[in-house]
């Protein structure tokens, strides 16, 4: 059957950018083509194989929310679902789960290929056609040419990709797969500022050659967490330990003494690496008085062999990389089954993008992903369901949507992407955000869902459920308000549930508010009582969203309005001038990054510090009270 040639939007790449583009744009009404040199890497996890994770799970929570596949992909294939910061306020506490590797690429297939408007193509694309700086299509190197009124490209790793370890390179965009040579040339050849980043990987082991008994366990959560706000526990397969071990003095003794057979450091791979997931190699040079480092041991499937130890990412030579695995505790009889490596691809600085990730120098092109500057599955698939809305929009000649740094992480991420550009690969944190209290998982939908109801992205179904979800946490949270407990209206059996001398007499909705009672307590009492659960057909998993949701609302209303005014306080400093001699290692509670970056930019104004790149608004925070000690005047 002859493929048709022309679509509404076409998307170039099938890693995470590029199935959240197809199925944002195919879901909005687009007649959408995703083109991939291998149609069976649809949904590959080409690294670590997790979701989510600090600031990572506020951005997969909020793809979730817009309809996306992450979440719902991951719900199909977790084995082992945590919530780290659990102990901490609810704005940085943040779900992560490792992932089946085999289960969540068959999730992501069978979402795309149930969605509607949607159609596949295994193809190489060599160029990009554009006409007087307006993009027109792509021509592919058997298929021939196919036309678009727009096109996202999502090429992860593969522009002019090579991968190295040792002295030995080769061209590949991962192991096993060539890169996109040609369409590297074309970028090029279209005056993009082009750049080049690194990133690498770990090898991998056989877990039947580890010793688990000299490692800690580590546990999933129970009950756990369920990712997507549609979820249920019911989805995940069966359930995995992960395991924690370290490296020891002999590790860092073969690395150190093998530091010049690595390309990071002889001089072959000049580009720059994540800073905040560098190579072990990297590990060993800069913290150097460490005497060990933490390595999580995670399986990458239920009937895989296969283990993935995060935290050892190189690109030594093979002999180098078995003699220090080996000497990791509980690895020492340890057999690789694919060695760690470095990569080196291309990338287009994104301040060349607008803040719809189209660019500026052809109409109606968009990027997304790596191509852009950042690191990590999900900022790939953010900046993918944005472009590809957009390409959505654009096709039907509609204003553009772009998310703010006010209403979500993604609005984090592309106005940092677009305005400070990067240096090194970007990825997300949730000191990033100045609004994080406001910007929690457990609020995504109601930030994000009506916006994706609005451009056509939640279905009739899905805004049912989350408008009841709304309807039901307005009316209990008026029920706890309308109540009023005094000393005389408790029983005996309310006293002891409260679990001390009730003095202070007060509604039900002030009394959620203190960190000891939970939902649950607080309508145990024979004065509140439950929820009316029977008007709405919600999951237990749902249930527990609108309790969550209310506690948070109760407990953290005061830290919430309080971070209003500092964000006020803020935007009125935007013009301070900072002092010339300021010596920033001076300054209480900044970190190295920000001392090293603020002395080598040397900003004239609070406003030129909040755009330096890596300048968190903690920062900001901190420099207003250094000055106000040291009686610096202020506005």
């Amino acid at each position: 059957m002859k493929q048709n040639n022309s679509y509404d939007v076409i998307i170039i790449g099938g890693g995470h950018a590029g199935t959240e583009a197809a199925s944002a744009a195919a879901r909005a009404g687009s007649k959408v083509l995703l083109i991939t040199q291998k149609l069976s890497a649809i949904g590959e996890m080409s690294c670590n194989p997790a979701v989510g994770g600090i600031g990572k799970g506020h951005l997969t929570k909020e793809i979730d929310a817009l309809g996306g596949i992450m979440a719902k992909a991951i719900d199909q294939a977790g084995i082992h679902f945590r919530v780290l910061n659990a102990s901490k306020g609810p704005a940085v506490r943040a779900t992560r789960a490792q992932a089946d590797r085999t289960l969540y690429k068959a999730a992501v297939s069978m979402l795309l290929k149930n969605q509607n408007n949607l159609s596949f193509l295994e193809e190489t694309v060599d160029s990009l056609l554009i006409e007087k700086d307006i993009i027109t299509g792509v021509q592919t190197k058997k298929s021939g040419k196919f036309i678009a009124k727009s096109v996202v490209l999502t090429t992860g790793t593969f522009l002019a990709g090579k991968i190295l370890f040792g002295d030995h390179s080769e061209e590949g965009g991962r192991i096993g797969d060539r890169p996109s040579n040609n369409l590297a040339n074309n970028i090029r050849a279209l005056s993009f500022k082009v750049g080049r980043l690194k990133t690498g990987t770990p090898p991998r082991l056989d877990k039947n050659s580890l010793n688990y008994r000299k490692m800690q366990k580590q546990p999933g959560d129970d009950p756990r967490p369920v990712f997507s706000f549609m979820g249920a526990r019911i989805e995940h397969p069966e359930q995995l330990n992960c395991f924690i071990t370290k490296t020891t003095k002999k590790t860092h003794q073969i690395i150190s003494e093998a530091l010049h057979t690595s390309p990071i450091y002889s001089g072959v791979i000049e580009s720059v690496g994540p800073r905040y997931c560098p190579s072990i190699e990297d590990k060993i040079v800069r913290f150097a008085n460490k005497e060990s480092h933490q390595i999580f041991v995670e399986p990458e499937g239920i009937k895989s062999k296969i283990i993935y130890p995060n935290g050892i990412s190189t690109s030594l030579p093979r002999e180098v990389q078995t003699e220090f695995v080996r000497s990791i505790i509980g690895f020492e009889n340890a057999e690789i089954t694919q060695f760690g490596y470095a990569i080196e691809y291309d990338f287009v600085d994104p301040r060349e993008l607008r803040p719809s990730l189209e660019t500026i120098k052809v109409s109606g092109l968009f990027f997304a992903g790596q191509i852009n500057g950042t690191t990590g599955y999900e900022e790939a698939a953010a900046q993918g369901l944005i472009a590809g809305i957009n390409a959505h929009r654009y096709s039907l000649k509609l204003d553009e949507w772009v998310p703010t740094r006010q209403n979500s992480y993604m609005g984090v991420l592309v106005d940092d992407l677009t305005s400070r550009g990067v240096s090194e690969p970007y990825r997300m944190f949730t000191s990033r955000a100045e609004y994080r209290l406001l910007l929690r998982e457990d609020n995504a939908d109601q930030r994000m869902t009506p916006i994706g109801r609005e451009l056509g992205l939640i279905d009739d179904q899905r805004w049912e459920t989350f408008s009841n979800k709304m309807d039901v946490v307005h009316k209990e949270q008026l029920r706890l308000e309308s109540i009023f407990l005094s000393k005389e209206k408790l029983t005996s059996d309310d006293k002891k549930i409260l679990g001390r001398e009730y003095k202070k007499e007060t509604d039900a909705a002030t009394l959620l508010k203190r960190p000891e009672y939970s939902h649950d307590i607080v309508t145990s009492l024979s004065t509140v009582g439950p929820i009316d659960w029977n008007t709405y057909d919600f999951s237990d998993e749902q249930r527990e969203q609108i309790k969550s949701q209310l506690e948070t609302r109760a407990k953290y209303s005061g830290y919430i309005k309080r971070q209003e005014k500092e964000i006020l306080k803020l935007e009125k400093n935007e013009s301070l001038m900072l002092p010339r001699d300021i010596d920033y290692s001076r300054v209480h509670g900044l970190s190295n990054e920000a001392i090293q970056k603020l002395q080598e930019t040397l900003p004239q104004s609070l406003g030129q510090a909040s755009r330096i790149e890596g300048i968190t608004p903690a920062t900001l925070s901190l420099l207003l009270l250094y000055l106000k000690k040291n009686n610096k005047k202020i506005a």
